[in-house]
């Protein structure tokens, strides 16, 4: 990110440049409508150097050693990153605490530490040490001022949920570029900024990515930024040190339950409505009966969508579109507007998806025929994602990978009368075992065939994982068969599918990896697919 200081002019103190790195932008001054600005620098080294203090604007701290004048030039939260004259926020993670590595850091010549709790320096280091409450929450708006506070240049939309937010994200993403602005993602899949698209490894990255992320939007000329903002990023305050300009729930069912998750419901529920102290606007599902805990508390202005007449923006005349190749859904939308929509992705959970985008894209005055045609064109790798395969039937891949999303689906896929409608899944390891019972349960009572197969097994034994699906699937009657091998388990999908069968591939959706023993192996459904297509195709 960083950038050459190409120095035109020089007035005392004062220089005039025409380039300037990302973090310099909360002090810089745009003179003219050429690219000149106008700006204090405090050099060096050939870096810019931020007072200690500068940094630690909007927190409540203590400085317990040295000066908040102190110099600094980069912020560091990896022990591995240490520089001269570096800020070191020790971060405490759930494996490795950052405090262990103080006095390293120091004899690298950190310039100053955050911390929240005691660390043993040498007694003569030249080091200034901050104390806060919590680290994490203060490297949320550490990052924001090192980043020079790019949020407040653009309109975040953050969204959050069990399901939903993904698929969400790129319908708002989609009708608003439509509309003409330019806009940024930040999401499970990936991040885009411009024509960049880099893959995500958090569904909301650590706040200094995220706000570098920002830093790059807001260089790239976006005017939006619609994220996904999970209850773990809530909960580790990753999403700190800015407002979003709209906060969007969309529903809740117990997930992410387990270690180094929630510790129970509550808690996933209560991190959920964290988004509704920290937004101006809220846009929530009227229909979900959690709605009033998760916005308990809120101190943005609410709006409500859902099927209710109710809601301020809601959904009649559901219609089912089945075409080759495609399953859609068109409704009315009714309410705060008025029109006819179709979108190509089936069920009532598609309808709440595209209704979530409208009530969005209303706030920014898009156009009706603009939010239809973008409706249409929307699609999102992993979620209901069509792949040809035969005439005979259709297969789609989907990454509902847990009970809700799964039966949600399922229950969707039943109302297109399918002649069988056959389930391909697995688990992922180091899991709550609950959701393997709830999934295998779930799928045998809606599936009419369930193949049991692996997901991400990570440190367990695949088939200790496919047992415990079966415990659950041995609470119905339905039809099941174990393949641990997930391309042998998608061969066979494909050989055994029937006229009219729907075949559905669930859990890995855009996925493109394996996870065993802590090492990820290329592995893309979309590509195995080809891959026995063609296996068939030789042999024939």
């Amino acid at each position: 990110i960083k950038k050459e200081l190409i120095i035109s002019k020089k007035i005392a103190n004062i220089y005039i440049v025409r380039d300037v790195l990302p973090c310099f932008y909360h002090k810089v001054e745009k003179i003219s409508h050429s690219c000149y600005f106008i700006i204090r620098v405090n050099w060096k080294r050939g870096k810019y150097m931020f007072k200690c203090g500068e940094l630690l604007k909007g927190l409540s701290y203590e400085c317990t050693r040295g000066s908040i004048d102190k110099s600094i030039e980069e912020v560091v939260y990896d022990s591995r990153k240490i520089t001269k004259d570096c800020l070191f926020i020790c971060i405490c993670g759930y494996n490795v605490d950052g405090h262990s590595f103080a006095a390293q850091a120091v004899e690298k010549g950190a310039g100053a530490l955050v911390v929240q709790k005691d660390v043993e320096l040498p007694a003569d280091a030249d080091v200034t040490v901050i104390r806060v409450e919590d680290t994490r929450y203060a490297m949320a708006f550490i990052s924001a001022a090192y980043f020079g506070h790019p949020a407040d240049r653009m309109k975040i939309i953050g969204i959050t949920g069990t399901k939903g937010k993904t698929t969400t994200t790129y319908l708002i993403k989609s009708i608003l570029e439509k509309a003409g602005y330019k806009v940024g993602l930040v999401g499970t899949i990936e991040e885009i900024i411009g024509d960049k698209h880099i893959p995500a490894d958090n569904t909301t990255p650590e706040s200094f990515l995220l706000q570098q992320y920002f830093r790059q939007m807001a260089d790239a000329g976006c005017q939006i930024v619609v994220m996904e903002v999970a209850s773990q990023g809530l909960k580790l305050h990753r999403t700190q040190g800015f407002t979003f300009e709209i906060g969007i729930f969309t529903n809740l069912e117990p997930d992410h339950i387990g270690p180094n998750e929630h510790a129970d419901f509550e808690e996933y529920m209560a991190c959920k409505g964290l988004l509704f102290r920290q937004c101006r606007h809220g846009i929530v599902n009227r229909d979900d009966v959690h709605v009033e805990q998760v916005t308990q508390g809120h101190t943005c202005d609410l709006e409500t969508y859902g099927f209710s007449p109710e809601a301020d923006l809601y959904a009649q005349e559901l219609r089912l579109v089945n075409k080759p190749g495609e399953l859609g859904i068109a409704f009315r939308v009714r309410g705060k507007m008025d029109f006819q929509v179709e979108v190509p992705a089936p069920g009532r959970f598609s309808v709440y998806n595209a209704l979530t985008a409208i009530a969005v894209c209303n706030h920014f005055q898009v156009e009706e025929e603009k939010i239809r045609e973008a409706l249409l064109d929307a699609h999102v790798k992993g979620r209901i994602e069509m792949v040809p395969v035969s005439d005979r039937f259709t297969l789609l891949i989907d990454y509902a990978h847990n009970a809700m999303s799964l039966e949600s689906l399922l229950t969707t896929l039943r109302e297109y009368e399918p002649g069988r409608l056959v389930c391909l899944f697995g688990c992922g390891g180091n899991r709550s075992k609950l959701r393997r019972y709830e999934m295998g349960e779930g799928s045998g009572r809606l599936a009419d065939l369930t193949i049991v197969t692996s997901d991400n097994p990570r440190f367990e034994e695949p088939m200790d994982i496919i047992h415990d699906i079966e415990e659950g699937m041995a609470k119905t009657e339905g039809r099941f068969v174990e393949i641990c091998d997930r391309k042998e388990a998608i061969a066979y999908a494909i050989d055994q599918g029937l006229p009219g069968d729907i075949i559905v591939l669930a859990g890995k959706g855009h996925e493109d990896y394996q996870e065993i023993k802590g090492v990820k192996y290329h592995m893309d459904e979309r590509e195995l697919i080809a891959e026995i297509l063609k296996e068939r195709n030789v042999r024939s």
